[in-house]
């Protein structure tokens, strides 16, 4: 199907508006071809948000590289100034993007997840050890993605691609240890888990893989899991700091009730489990009402909190 979008609004006012809402709904119906202004703000948006919701555009990626750091025309007003926070990760992005363009550090802030793993073998090729690639490079790297996520340079897409990445890189070092026989210590041990009656573990995986990658090894008791349950396994594998997620206002009770059942464990041995919730529904305030002690806005702060009770 072939068809020129603008004739629908002739003689109309604002014909940007009708022409866009217009190519959606010819795309969606099965559009082929189309006689459209490329140079047309609206259109184009209407186009590339087409491609991100129909699966086309993968991971999101071009839609996050046309849009990222850009605004409303009836925002552009508003321009405002960078903060010292924006001015310090462009600072140290820009010294970042000095390195060879397949530099490890590169890859993992770029999410190349293909050039993981031959990166890594390079590296180990040209004498680096181990923890010359960890603390060198992929550590550093982490630290990059993290503070442009939280500026809102990076998005959730890239964020995962990064993780995705280290993953890959992580298990080419993993293989490398076993062979040397030297053991991969972690820097502590997590326990985490969707509570009771809530199904919805993608924010719980998000933190998972981001702990993970900065070394701390995760036990992921998965969804739905009982309040007992996390209590028993966090006695019997001598587990102190806890992860709790939740998503739904109704299984937030559960986490209460989790909560107060750990407190109460505590009261028997004598030692205390330190608590991080965190969840769509959840604030830092709620999260003090029900006796948590570390609100984990995103999986960054996860990390943080980790850093801050393991002191590394």
């Amino acid at each position: 199907t072939v068809l020129g979008v603008s004739n629908i609004s002739f003689g109309l006012p604002r014909r940007d508006i009708i022409n866009a809402a217009f190519f959606s709904m010819a795309l969606y119906a099965g559009l082929d071809a189309c006689i459209i202004n490329p140079l047309s703000e609206e259109m184009m948006a209407s186009f590339n948000a087409y491609r991100t919701i129909a699966a086309f555009d993968d991971k999101a990626l071009h839609f996050i590289e046309t849009y990222s750091g850009t605004q409303k025309i009836s925002s552009s007003i508003a321009n405002k100034t960078a903060t010292k926070e924006d001015l310090s990760v462009s600072k140290e992005t820009e010294q970042k993007s000095l390195f060879a363009k397949d530099d490890l550090q590169t890859i993992i802030i770029k999410g190349q997840v293909d050039k993981a793993e031959s990166c890594v073998e390079k590296l180990l090729h040209e004498g680096k050890t181990v923890l010359d690639i960890i603390d060198g490079c992929i550590v550093p790297a982490l630290d990059i993605v993290g503070k442009e996520y939280e500026s809102g340079k990076k998005f959730l897409p890239q964020l995962l691609l990064s993780a995705e990445t280290v993953s890959k890189a992580f298990g080419l070092i993993k293989a490398e240890l076993a062979k040397t026989g030297i053991q991969d210590e972690a820097k502590g041990r997590i326990l985490i888990a969707t509570v009771e009656g809530d199904i919805h573990d993608i924010g719980k995986n998000i933190v998972k893989a981001m702990l993970e990658n900065y070394g701390y090894e995760v036990l992921d008791l998965g969804k739905d899991v009982s309040a007992e349950t996390v209590c028993d396994l966090a006695v019997e594998k001598n587990i102190r700091l806890i992860g709790l997620s939740a998503l739904m206002t109704t299984t937030v009770l559960n986490m209460e009730k989790t909560i107060k059942l750990l407190r109460e464990k505590e009261k028997e041995m004598a030692e205390k489990f330190t608590i991080m919730v965190g969840g769509a529904v959840l604030t830092e305030d709620y999260a003090k009402t029900i006796g948590a002690d570390f609100y984990a806005k995103d999986a960054l702060a996860s990390v943080q909190i980790a850093k801050k009770f393991f002191g590394k």
